[in-house]
């Protein structure tokens, strides 16, 4: 582990250099790795570490799409695919990958599987650190950590594909067999991490639940609505309003963010836009601070894990999702992005383009 200077502040990070794959190889040589959940997560980070050596089986109910597309990513039932309960006792790591209320439902079955020495492995610090709303508490001689990529499932593989890694978090909550640390950092640096930094499950949680509600998915969605609204209002086209919107941030703004930061975005930028960005980025600041405090306020205080639980627990959630999402997806500025996806030149034949 090494103590690596963020801005002033020190943090202990876990690069792939420091712990290469050898090394993770050599600390899961005698675990079998079983991976519960085959939805989100579970696809690219058992996927992930097969292709990196390590003994992985697939737990999932037989005849579900999971176990289906378990099977078609090449599992054979039997050999590394097998139902929940039995890849439960085959597996030395558990990775807890269902969702969060999956795992509140599971959970009794989980634990009369967690004999001493074994390791409970989550990617969420959500039914740890909400315990009193999901009943989820390790007995005592099991090792309870947490690798949590930043980014999606789909992400993890593809970048993993490309030779790169997502960064993750990681964090101990139980250390029963003295190898907690060598454990959880070899699963990391398996299951694809860029590198590794250390967390706790309450503070992972806290700030996933803020980062989902916030920049990542809730906020942007609302700014990018409201910026939207106000162009069409004032007369602009769908077409101009997307792409001010929303298409010139991801597609060209963005990516320069992700290769060397904010301020060299705006150094790459004309000079009016700089002007206007530094005039403004301020007031936005300002103006949405008390809602983040009001969201930070909400993920503390186990509202939003409450709410969480609530809906995705109901019978029908799925309905209830998809009437939600249809309000997003027909929405006039998102079928305008539809159409300008459509225009992107990748998109087109190549006989139209010549």
């Amino acid at each position: 582990m090494a103590q690596l200077n963020f801005g002033g502040a020190l943090e202990n990070v876990v690069t792939r250099e420091e712990f290469p794959l050898e090394k993770a190889r050599a600390v899961l040589a005698d675990e079998t790795v079983a991976v519960i959940g085959y939805g989100v997560q579970g696809p690219g980070q058992a996927l992930n570490q097969r292709e990196n050596g390590i003994r992985v089986i697939v737990g999932q109910r037989p005849n579900s799409k999971s176990w289906d597309k378990a099977v078609r990513d090449g599992f054979v039932p039997g050999v590394d695919l097998f139902d929940i309960e039995e890849a439960l006792q085959r597996g030395t790591i558990i990775c807890y990958l269902l969702s969060d209320a999956a795992q509140i439902q599971l959970w009794p079955t989980v634990k009369k599987h967690l004999s001493p020495g074994k390791a409970l492995y989550f990617s969420h610090g959500f039914g740890i650190t909400y315990n009193d709303q999901t009943g989820i508490v390790p007995p005592e001689g099991v090792d309870v950590f947490l690798v949590a990529p930043k980014g999606s499932g789909t992400s993890l593989r593809r970048m993993f594909l490309q030779g790169r890694g997502l960064n993750s978090s990681y964090a101990i909550h139980q250390d029963a067999t003295g190898r907690a640390f060598e454990r959880v950092v070899a699963l990391g640096i398996a299951i694809g991490s860029g590198y590794l930094f250390e967390t706790t499950f309450k503070k992972e949680v806290y700030s996933d639940l803020t980062g989902e509600r916030g920049t990542l998915m809730g906020a942007i969605q609302g700014i990018f609505a409201a910026q939207y609204a106000v162009l069409r209002e004032r007369g602009h086209s769908p077409s101009e309003a997307f792409n001010e919107t929303v298409e010139e941030l991801t597609q060209s703004l963005m990516p320069l963010v992700a290769e060397n930061g904010m301020d060299w975005m705006y150094a790459n930028c004309s000079t009016t836009a700089q002007r206007g960005a530094l005039d403004w980025w301020k007031k936005f600041r300002d103006a949405t601070l008390p809602v983040f405090n009001e969201l930070y306020d909400s993920v503390a205080a186990g509202k939003e894990a409450g709410r969480s639980i609530a809906s995705n627990s109901q019978p029908d959630y799925r309905e209830k999702l998809e009437v939600e999402l249809k309000e997003l997806r027909e929405s006039e500025m998102w079928q305008a992005g539809q159409t300008v996806r459509n225009l992107r030149p990748e998109n087109q034949p190549v006989e139209e383009l010549v």
